[in-house]
């Protein structure tokens, strides 16, 4: 597939290698010589092995090894279910299933048994307990829903931002104690994570009530996008980034030092862009300009129970797919979290468990959104047969 390593190394730059479908029968070394690949598509080939050089590859990030008739049977299985990050691992360590993603299943193994080995009777409790506590998400489909949510997608987003995956997720709970406030940071992290900085990929979230759909993902020019980003007043997308720049350039004083926080540090990623990315409503409002900000239109408060669930990227259609993953495994946590610690005062609990929000077990509905062109044809539809398989081992999918 590549020619040989040998200084200076082979395309020092390339981040993103797709030969799918390409009957390629042996994936060498040679690989690990790749400094900048992050990401790799090798579906649909004849390759019979990995090379454990792929785990030496510093940058890499998103993987696609399905379609492959591998020796290693566990190996075939983990590439149809496992983030690249755990094949990576098992790969490290020689295909022996002692990488840390194996290990970290061995001790949770370890640990049901001893809990077995404590327990008076073999009845078989243990297992209700466990089956009864695993995250669950139900979907509904397009063809269940009455009134399914569609976001057309306009021409010229293909040379600004082209890759945008939705969904709509139901029956969240952040009225308790801090939940609404671990929801905002836990959205954070993942943009620090699993999207680079905002590099890979940029999480936006709604509230779905608010929320006038249709929707059209669009560019529009600097001057003439206009947006109420969250906190702030309306204003022009040019004069919004000018403003944070200002204030960033001010922050570098009182601080004395380069590195800005906040918003001012993702304003580089719009650098040299003739046109801006942004979602709008039936209405004409923007509610979302990627990967800056949100609108405070539809802005999520402690009431907000459905959400409108947005990620694009201008780096790969997969990438959206897998930070959507993560995105909803987060929120499922977090919501079984709040729930069962009962966070807050008594009032809100109690009306909570009168609605039936109380019980823990009460999966969360991800409803399919389609993306079309503008012809109507489809382009994405998520959550498809195939998604949420990266989160399967944590996540129990009731499609």
């Amino acid at each position: 597939l590549l020619p040989p390593a040998g200084p200076p190394a082979p395309f020092p730059l390339l981040s993103r290698l797709d030969a799918a479908d390409n009957e390629v029968a042996e994936l060498g070394a040679d690989i690990a010589a790749l400094p900048a690949l992050k990401s790799l598509d090798v579906a649909n080939n004849q390759l019979r092995e990995l090379p454990a050089a792929l785990a030496d590859c510093p940058r890499l990030k998103e993987a696609n090894f399905r379609g492959n008739q591998l020796r290693d049977k566990r190996l075939e299985k983990m590439v149809n279910g496992c983030q690249t990050k755990a094949i990576l691992e098992y790969l490290r360590a020689g295909g022996r299933g002692k990488g840390k993603a194996e290990s970290a299943r061995e001790e949770v193994r370890k640990k049901k048994r001893e809990k077995q080995q404590k327990k008076d009777g073999g009845d078989g409790e243990q297992d209700e307990v466990e089956e009864a506590s695993k995250l669950l998400v139900k979907v509904l489909h397009v063809s269940e829903n009455p009134a399914p949510l569609v976001v057309k997608v306009s021409a010229g987003v293909k040379d600004v931002r082209a890759f945008i995956v939705c969904c709509v997720l139901k029956g969240v709970n952040l009225k308790p104690g801090n939940a609404l406030k671990r929801f905002l940071t836990m959205q954070t992290k993942l943009h620090e994570d699993i999207c680079e900085k905002r590099t890979a990929a940029t999480i936006a979230t709604h509230d779905l009530q608010l929320v006038k759909a249709p929707l059209t993902y669009d560019v529009q020019p600097p001057d003439e996008l206009k947006i109420m980003p969250l906190g702030r007043k309306e204003i022009k997308a040019k004069d919004l980034l000018r403003q944070l720049q200002l204030e960033a350039e001010e922050q570098r004083k009182q601080k004395k030092r380069q590195n800005v926080s906040g918003l001012h540090k993702y304003l580089q990623l719009l650098d040299g862009k003739d046109n801006y990315p942004c979602l709008v409503d039936a209405e004409g409002a923007v509610i979302s300009f990627p990967p800056i900000t949100n609108s405070e239109k539809t802005k999520i408060r402690k009431e907000t129970r459905d959400l409108f669930l947005e990620v694009t990227s201008d780096t790969s259609l997969q990438i959206c797919k897998d930070v959507m993953d993560t995105l909803i495994l987060k929120i499922a946590e977090l919501n079984r979290s709040t729930l069962e610690n009962k966070e807050g005062s008594g009032s809100d609990m109690e009306s909570d468990a009168l609605c039936g929000s109380g019980n823990t077990n009460l999966p969360l509905v991800v409803e399919q959104v389609r993306v079309v062109d503008t012809d109507g044809n489809l382009k994405v539809l998520y959550p498809s047969k195939t998604d949420l398989a990266t989160v399967s081992c944590l996540l129990t999918v009731i499609r």
